[in-house]
């Protein structure tokens, strides 16, 4: 990765935009991810979800100012003086329409958590990203959690994990997909592909959705609203078990996550599967339905 891109930022209306910037724009930060340069961005924003209007102003002035990045005023402007782009709108409901502005540019794109809040959507997010041949990548940054991945690359083959994290509501952001996301993302870290039934339990304090892979694996994902806001991943192998404190790391998983994504915008291969991206997706909404109706759901 010789040269550096030109970067462009959608959606600054999450604490990830200014992080991302400067990670990859300031050489002088001790976990400097190189090989591109956030130079443009499009604020973006939800009017209906607080923490997205709320915010946008805030976090699209400290881009700007602070990383010498232009402001433009729709994601196609931003996907035309660009080589690669990061969809980092905080609201995953947008994904799929500001995908669709930004996928005639066929340029490589990093969608950020959650890839979309629906199958539907995600699957023609995918749809688009073939018609114009655009390398696709979506992942929490828990997944790179330097903790887990250094477990993982050590491991033996595992035959099962039990994943936690915090996992707050959002009215507009259904059920596990708003914090959820990142306790299933370390969860298909450790087991990969193959859920093919689940069950959860909701209470006003916490959430535990079971996972039966279909090799006879079992997989499980707590969330709690307690206060406890630290990520754990027990894996399990034949013979051992294993606690990873997933964030207990002087290396921000944002680096590790970012490092992947230049990766893939300059080699233009994904490090994850897009059909594990999009059972993911289908867990999260599978795990919704379980969690109100108290019946299990196959994928």
């Amino acid at each position: 990765m010789n040269s550096e891109l030109r970067i462009g930022l959608i959606g600054l209306d999450t604490s990830h935009a200014p992080a991302f910037t400067r990670l990859l724009n300031d050489a002088s930060h001790p976990h400097h991810v190189a090989g591109g340069r956030v130079v443009a961005a499009y604020p973006g924003g939800s009017p209906d979800f607080g923490l997205s209007w709320n915010r946008v102003e805030a976090f699209a002035t400290q881009v700007r100012d602070e990383g010498n990045v232009a402001i433009l005023d729709s994601p196609a402007a931003v996907a035309k003086v660009c080589d690669a782009i990061i969809l980092s709108s905080v609201d995953g409901r947008v994904h799929l329409k500001q995908f669709q502005e930004i996928a005639p540019f066929g340029k490589p794109v990093f969608i950020d958590k959650p890839f979309a809040t629906t199958s539907a959507d995600a699957r023609t997010i995918v749809d688009l990203a073939v018609h114009h041949d655009i390398p696709l990548m979506s992942a929490s940054s828990l997944r790179y959690g330097q903790p887990l991945i250094e477990a993982l690359s050590t491991a033996e083959s595992l035959v099962g994990a039990d994943c936690s994290g915090p996992m707050d509501l959002e009215d507009t952001q259904p059920g596990l997909f708003w914090y959820g996301i990142h306790s299933v993302e370390m969860l298909y870290a450790a087991l990969g592909r193959g859920c093919e039934r689940l069950q959860a339990i909701s209470t006003p304090d916490a959430e535990f959705v079971t996972g039966l892979w279909e090799d006879g694996r079992i997989g499980t994902v707590r969330g709690n609203r307690t206060g406890n806001k630290s990520f754990g991943a027990l894996l399990h192998a034949p013979k051992t078990a294993r606690f990873v404190d997933v964030a207990n790391h002087p290396k921000p998983s944002y680096a590790g996550l970012l490092e992947h994504a230049i990766q893939m915008f300059h080699t233009r291969k994904a490090p994850i599967e897009i059909e594990e991206t999009l059972e993911i997706v289908r867990f999260i909404e599978a795990a919704n339905q379980s969690r109100e109706t108290g019946e299990g759901v196959t994928l």
